[in-house]
């Protein structure tokens, strides 16, 4: 009787929604999701369903266009919202086991006592050491609502007793300027590793910090930076423009024109800048570095950038969910697209992009790149040629260098053998290396992995079954040693920075930035005449 009475009430809805004239299309949706619930000849569960057919429709439109559960979007938007609840660490997982590389200054876990180098074994009542637990299950206990508690048992060094910490949770920031410093007397530096809701302040501060430490120019790394927030791209745009001058502007079939333009507020409009970006800078960091080049406001440096030009908007349901909706694209001042041309439909064609450009030779080779002449702009204060076609071109070509790599080193890094002997040598190290380097600037300066240490490295490597291989060893040397210094330098120091401080003494973007940033003429003369290397990879 329930379910006779379930149908007619389905029918009356349905009869009552035609009489609503809804279209024929979304009325063969709801037929087809009604005859499949009530007549299937198994139990089905509904909301699968909807969701099934949601996201079945938006993998026929862009590579873009997405459904999220309500977990999955409360997950997504952490990161750019700027702090989550928890216990405040940065941790790794090495042999199933999580070690502390540093705490939060401030949070939760400095307070009570835990230290980088300790290993959390128990979280409550549950083991999490030695037992395959996944990382994402880990965060789960570790994090919680505000003043909510958590007990933690935690190894100290080669002590074989467990010390028990009550934590409370509490707010936790999270970071999207990953690192600001020096490079030298005059050449301040830093990167950004997304934009998120508080990446305009946390700009403002580090550009204030190096303007007080003498900075007359400035390196800003949005390589690996995946993009986030139109807005904090927008809000950085603005330190570095002129009033009036166009930021960005969005346009789609069923959405007009929408421009941002400069206040003309900015306090940095004249420092001298060069951007560093790769082929896995999108999205938000493709607009930043897209206007700055358009604006001839600085240099670009390294390789063509991802393409990511769809700007997607949320369709929020009640239970949480969503859909991000792609609605228009995203054009710099100058007009051009940033995103790369696409297939409807065909997303695995689209995420293997990168996988050809790497078989064409784009990332090693300026003469593997062509630019189509019916894709020439010009930017707007020079009138210098500039291409289109998806992505920002650098104004200077920065190859990705192998030389270095083996598969040798694949191996010892894969098999994690580089981590964990960092994360062994400060276990046994730590007080020394400290007392003899006190800052990080007299460790960067003076301290070097020794030739013993190596040896004991390749020990490690064996006995996770890494075959060693004298000449591939010693093609990869250099990476290794300035990898492990690094790795123990961001958790002697708890210095989340560290690690890309002294890693970019070796990194070839950084220096091209750098060396154009002090060559003047070279600088104005990209900034007024383009890269005359270009001119002969133009098809007509």
């Amino acid at each position: 009787m329930r379910k006779i009475t379930l149908l007619a009430a389905v029918m009356v809805a349905l009869i009552t929604l035609q009489a609503q004239r809804i279209p024929q299309n979304l009325n063969k949706l709801l037929h087809a999701e009604y005859a499949i619930n009530s007549l299937y000849v198994d139990s089905v569960d509904e909301d699968k369903l909807v969701e099934y057919a949601i996201v079945g429709m938006l993998q026929k439109l862009d590579p873009h266009s997405s459904y999220t559960d309500a977990k999955e979007t409360k997950e997504m938007e952490e990161p750019l919202q700027g702090e989550f609840s928890g216990i405040g660490i940065q941790f790794n997982m090495l042999k199933d086991t999580l070690y502390v590389i540093q705490t939060i200054p401030g949070g939760p876990s400095e307070r009570v006592g835990i230290l980088a180098g300790d290993r959390i074994v128990m979280v409550d009542d549950t083991i999490i050491a030695g037992v395959k637990m996944k990382r994402t299950d880990i965060m789960k206990r570790l994090r919680g609502k505000k003043g909510t508690k958590v007990t933690v048992k935690v190894r100290r060094g080669s002590s074989p007793d467990l010390i028990t910490f009550r934590i409370t949770r509490d707010k936790i920031p999270l970071h999207s300027v990953d690192a600001s410093y020096m490079l030298d007397e005059r050449t301040g530096y830093i990167r950004i590793s997304n934009f998120g809701a508080k990446t305009h302040n946390e700009m403002m501060e580090a550009l204030e910090k190096l303007t007080q430490q003498g900075m007359q120019q400035v390196v800003i790394d949005l390589t690996d930076n995946g993009g986030g927030y139109l807005n904090a791209a927008i809000d950085l745009c603005n330190e570095f423009l002129d009033r009036g001058q166009l930021i960005v502007y969005t346009e789609g079939l069923k959405a007009p024109r929408n421009e941002a333009n400069a206040f003309g507020n900015g306090k940095y409009k004249d420092l001298p800048m060069a951007i560093m970006v790769n082929q896995y800078s999108a999205s938000a960091a493709e607009i930043f570095s897209g206007a700055m080049q358009d604006w001839d406001r600085a240099v670009v440096v390294g390789r063509r950038t991802f393409g990511k030009g769809l700007v997607q908007r949320p369709v929020r349901f009640d239970d949480g969910s969503m859909i991000r909706l792609t609605v228009a694209r995203y054009y710099t001042p100058s007009g051009r697209c940033i995103q790369k041309p696409y297939t409807k439909g065909n997303k695995k064609a689209y995420e293997e992009d990168l996988l050809e450009r790497s078989k064409s030779g784009e990332y090693y080779s300026l003469d593997s790149i062509h630019f189509n002449d019916s894709l020439r702009y010009t930017t707007l204060t020079h009138q210098r040629p500039i291409y289109g076609g998806g992505g920002i071109m650098p104004d200077i070509f920065v190859p990705v260098d192998t030389s270095e790599y083996s598969t040798y080193y694949r191996d010892m890094v894969a098999k994690g053998v580089v981590n964990q002997f960092a994360i062994d040598y400060v276990d046994k190290h730590r007080k020394e290396i400290k007392s003899k380097y006190p800052t990080l600037s007299d460790y960067d300066a003076h301290y070097v992995v020794s030739d013993a240490d190596m040896q004991h490295f390749v020990e490690a490597g064996e006995k996770e079954k890494v075959k060693y291989d004298e000449k591939m060893y010693r093609t990869s040397e250099r990476v290794f040693r300035t990898m492990i210094k690094a790795l123990i330098a961001r958790d002697v120091y708890a210095d989340a920075s560290a690690y890309t401080r002294i890693v970019n003494h070796r990194n070839p973007d950084l220096e091209a930035a750098v060396r154009v940033l002090y060559d003047r003429e070279r600088f104005e003369s990209l900034l007024q005449h383009g890269n005359p290397d270009y001119e002969r990879l133009v098809k007509k």
